[in-house]
């Protein structure tokens, strides 16, 4: 199940803009925070995906919804992608994503303010962060307009996945993985923000990985050994 959250709408002609580009590709999860008042030009701007607005869901915070709906993998996105020095921001571009994307549980593709995007916390929260390549003259996309190319590179490679036979590592299991990382790089004795720069790395990498569950189990094995060689030289 694919979820369209976007946080913060400010506008109710791109909430409607939202739902329709949702339509166009197959997509039916509206999930709002926190958003304005949803008015009839929200539905005028839907046109025939009204119905995807009147079933939307509200939330006050992403951390509510990644609970309540059971979010295996968080997807956020950015028009201000980082480079090397902005780990949290580090993006892969939509085709990327789709191309090596197979997922059998719960997604949420994370849209931001209209305004300011992402908050640098809720980026930190996702697996997995996509950008958009656009020309310097303007850089910035509408997000309904983002929302539609991300919506079509999914869409295109929906026949490509899931992959026959192939089961992806649950959240639990990647949660885990990423629980064995930290305790690793706690032994490493690093500087608090090269630590959580290099937890975020771990995170990002298995989320453009898209592992298997057999894939995740072999990780753990090797990770669990990592950390017993590193207790018995202390």
């Amino acid at each position: 199940m694919i979820y369209v959250v976007f946080v913060e709408p400010e506008s109710p002609g791109n909430i409607g803009s939202m739902a329709r580009a949702m339509k166009n590709f197959g997509l039916r999860k509206l999930v709002l925070i926190k958003p304005c008042e949803i008015n009839k030009e929200a539905y005028y701007h839907a046109m025939h995906a009204q119905d995807i607005i009147r079933s939307h869901q509200t939330y006050n915070s992403l951390e509510e919804f990644k609970r309540d709906e059971k979010i295996d993998f968080l997807v956020g996105t950015t028009g201000t992608a980082g480079g090397s020095y902005n780990v949290p921001r580090i993006a892969v571009t939509p085709e990327q994503m789709a191309r090596s994307m197979n997922i059998k549980g719960n997604i949420a593709l994370i849209f931001g303010r209209e305004g300011n995007g992402l908050s640098n916390q809720e980026i930190s929260l996702c697996d997995l962060v996509l950008s958009i390549p656009t020309h310097e003259f303007y850089p910035i996309l509408n997000v309904s307009h983002a929302a539609a190319i991300i919506f079509y590179e999914i869409f295109k490679k929906e026949k490509d996945y899931p992959v026959e036979d192939l089961e992806e590592a649950s959240a639990l299991e990647k949660e885990s993985l990423i629980t064995s990382m930290d305790e690793i790089i706690e032994k490493l004795d690093y500087p608090p923000h090269k630590s959580k720069n290099a937890s975020i790395v771990f995170r990002r990498i298995l989320g453009r990985a898209f592992i298997s569950g057999r894939e995740s189990h072999t990780l753990k094995g090797t990770l669990r050994r990592v950390k017993k060689r590193l207790i018995d030289d202390e």
